[in-house]
Order: structure tokens, then C-alpha cells, then sequence
């Protein structure tokens, strides 16, 4: 499942981008302002990058220039204003791998994401399809998951749960954001939905193993990830 990140400071509209990437398979998140924007990158790691010009705190094409700083390859697909010429020429000059003059119709902008996703898978390294955690290897693209060679079959839900603790990288995923990216909802604190099926991937990970990877960190969240 590829993951998005747009930067609209407008709710209605990255509300439908959401509706919209995430009814085509996608999973997608929202961020407001530029200076969000690179607190959201300390959670995931995304496979590409929507981004409005003209956004608080830090604007779009800031954003883009800071990202390429540091990294060359994700593609960054520009949201520009129908007359704001410069702000085409800067998005380009800044790194952006494309742009899409406002107003535009969703079918474009998906076929623009989608030709740079083919462009950028095409030239990543087999290698960074994978999540590789001691011998737990969770492959993104045929949506299976191994350990020990043995091959270990997941519901949606639960598969979407160790992705997202994996691409955490080791880092503790609290329940607030297992809870709007597995289940698109908010928090309650009288549900618990989330133990159960942390129980379940338990159950099929680590039940019978030499080591736990799944592990909790009481009040904050869930990790994977070899134990010290």
C-alpha cells in the first residue's frame, strides 16, 4: 500500500483528497502546515509528497527545498494557483517532480501520483520494499509476512497494524495514530480495540519465538522491534 502525504491548509478539500486517495487503495494522511509537515515525517515514511503552495508556517515550495535536502528520490507533486507563474518556476527549481494548476479534476491528479510512483518504484532497490526485523520480513508489495521462513497469514486489519509499527522504525506508535491510520477514527479510551488486536499479532509473530518484537510501552504505545 503506497502512503501519501498532503500538505492542504484548506480541510474541505485534503478532506476529499483523503476520501479520494483512500477509496483507491491508497493510504493517505493530512497535515495542514509546513511546520507539521516534518513532525509528521518523524512518525512515517512516505512514498510521496502532495504539497500546496500556499500553506502557513512554512510554505510548499520552503517545505520542498528543505525536503531535498536530505532526500532526492520521493517524488513531490506541487498544488499551484491558476496565475501564479513564479510559484511554477520556484516548485521546479526547488526539486518538485511535477505540479497541477488549481483547479483540477481528482482523475488527473491521480494519474500524476501514479505515474510518479511508477517512476520512483522503478528505480528503488528491491531491498526497500521489505521491512526486515530479525527474521520477521514484511514484504509491501505482495502484502505478505514471514518469519523464520514460515509464511504468516494476516486479516487486512491486522496486516495494516504491523506495517504501520514497522515503518515506525523501533520508535513507539501511540494509540491516537494506530487508531486514525488503521481505523480512520478517534480515540476512544473506553474501547479496546486496539489491545485485542495487538493480541492477535502477538499471538501469530511472537507466539513460540525466541524473541518478542512486538512490545508495549505502557501509557504511550506499541513498538517493533528487536529487544535490547
Amino acid at each position: 500500500m503506497y502512503k501519501i502525504l498532503v500538505l492542504e491548509d484548506d480541510h474541505k478539500m485534503a478532506a476529499e483528497l483523503r476520501l479520494f486517495f483512500s477509496n483507491r487503495g491508497f493510504d493517505c494522511d493530512l497535515v495542514y502546515d509546513g511546520g507539521t509537515f516534518f513532525k509528521q515525517l518523524d512518525i512515517t515514511k512516505y512514498d510521496i509528497y502532495i504539497l500546496d503552495v500556499n500553506v502557513p508556517v512554512l510554505s510548499g515550495t520552503e517545505v520542498c527545498k528543505r525536503i531535498r535536502v536530505n532526500d532526492k528520490q520521493t517524488p513531490v507533486l506541487m498544488l499551484t494557483a491558476y496565475s501564479a507563474v513564479q510559484d511554477k518556476v520556484d516548485a521546479l527549481a526547488f526539486g518538485a517532480d511535477d505540479y497541477l494548476v488549481k483547479p483540477f479534476h481528482l482523475e488527473e491528479l491521480l494519474a500524476r501520483v501514479s505515474a510518479l510512483l511508477r517512476r520512483s518504484s522503478g528505480a528503488k532497490n528491491e531491498n526497500e520494499q521489505l521491512y526486515k526485523i530479525d527474521d520477521l520480513i514484511i514484504n509491501t508489495v505482495d502484502l505478505k509476512v514471514s518469519r523464520g521462513g514460515d509464511e504468516i497469514a494476516l486479516t487486512p486489519k491486522e496486516y495494516k497494524l504491523l506495517e504501520l509499527l514497522a515503518s515506525a522504525q523501533g520508535r513507539t506508535v501511540s494509540k491516537q495514530t494506530i487508531a486514525t491510520k488503521v481505523w480512520d477514527i478517534n480515540f476512544e479510551t473506553g474501547t479496546n480495540t486496539i489491545e485485542v488486536y495487538i493480541n492477535y499479532l502477538r499471538n501469530k509473530i511472537d507466539k513460540g519465538r525466541g524473541k518478542a518484537l512486538i512490545h508495549t510501552r505502557a501509557g504511550f504505545g506499541y513498538s517493533l522491534k528487536i529487544p535490547s
